[in-house]
């Protein structure tokens, strides 16, 4: 039963993300859009939720564009007003306050947004890895090209995340993360997690980071890091990160049994999930598809169902805004937020 239900949201999984620069400058403040469209709700399908510098919530859809929430009125985006598509995937934001959209279907595009229009930014392939404070880095579509975009504010970079040792078959880039020392990491699958600190690429291959060895990788969704620094890729594991020039040794890092199921089941279907995310009192929260939400404090596991009229909904990433609240982003359901009890759905 367990492998079954795996196999089931690998395969919904993949298929339902598998997916000149331009000069940045200050972003054009307007109290009204003029070229979007006043909505009176959200799209069911919010994938994707980001609060930007000026406190806008954006919302992005897998089918009907990006959604503007300025505390009291929903601007849509879509095709008709500069969108590429009207599926997004990723929602970053530069120094200056530009916006930009990844969409990963069916090729990746990377629109920005300076407060006026809409401009796709055109990738220049590049070996130039470099990490710098203000890049922005976007995913490829995941096509199983090993690719990543990389933004300085001028170029559009795309480059070729070397392949781990011995493991010559390609793979795809799932989540990027940088971490507290400015490192980034790279989710993949199907070969694990890679960290590039601005020198050299370290691996922590696949099979030391599923939990499902012999029925399939589910893939690297999640990256995160803990109150006491060791990494959390979406498992029930944490991994102690390294730096071998301190310790004067070869070792990378050290991988610990943790929390294990989040349900406490010896035979538990919950040993990986979608995504995390650290909150203001540093406890974990964890989403999975189909049973809701789980906080860690770092001694108990607290479960809390996310429903739609007394039914599970299915879910996909948590997010934590400005003021350090919590909200999910859902398949069907729209969007979620926290209130300190319970998940419940956003409406104005």
């Amino acid at each position: 039963m367990k492998l079954n239900i795996l196999l089931f949201l690998n395969i919904f999984l993949t298929l339902l993300i598998s997916c000149n620069g331009q000069t940045s400058n200050k972003l054009k403040k307007t109290d009204q859009f003029t070229n979007g469209d006043t909505a009176k709700e959200l799209g069911s399908n919010i994938m994707v939720i980001h609060q930007d510098k000026d406190d806008i919530y954006w919302f992005g859809s897998w089918e009907t564009g990006v959604y503007r929430f300025d505390g009291k009125t929903f601007t849509n985006f879509t095709t008709k007003h500069g969108l590429p598509n009207n599926r997004i995937d990723e929602i970053k934001e530069d120094k200056f306050g530009n916006i930009y959209f990844n969409s990963c279907h069916p090729n990746s595009t990377i629109i920005k947004f300076d407060g006026d229009t809409f401009t796709t930014l055109t990738a220049i392939p590049s070996n130039d890895w470099k990490l710098q404070t203000d890049d922005l880095w976007f995913r490829h579509s995941y096509e199983f090209e090993n690719k990543v975009y990389r933004y300085d504010g001028i170029t559009l970079y795309e480059l070729q995340l070397p392949k781990p040792p011995n493991l010559p078959n390609p793979f795809g880039i799932y989540s990027i993360y940088k971490d507290k020392n400015g490192n980034i990491w790279f989710g993949t699958n199907p070969v694990g997690v890679c960290r590039y600190d601005g020198k050299s690429f370290k691996w922590i291959t696949e099979e030391d980071v599923t939990e499902f060895r012999d029925e399939g990788a589910n893939g690297v969704r999640s990256i995160t890091e803990d109150k006491n620094g060791d990494f959390w890729f979406n498992t029930e594991y944490r991994y102690s990160v390294y730096d071998s020039t301190t310790l004067k040794n070869n070792k990378f890092y050290t991988r610990h049994e943790s929390i294990g199921g989040l349900d406490g089941k010896n035979d538990s279907d919950l040993d990986e999930y979608l995504s995390t995310v650290r909150d203001n009192n540093n406890n974990l929260w964890f989403v999975t598809y189909r049973n809701g939400v789980w906080k860690y404090d770092g001694t108990k596991i607290t479960h809390y169902k996310v429903q739609d009229n007394a039914k599970d909904i299915t879910l996909f990433s948590i997010y934590k805004d400005n003021n350090g609240d919590l909200w999910l982003g859902t398949h069907e359901n729209g969007a979620y937020k926290f209130n300190g009890i319970a998940f419940e759905k956003f409406a104005k």
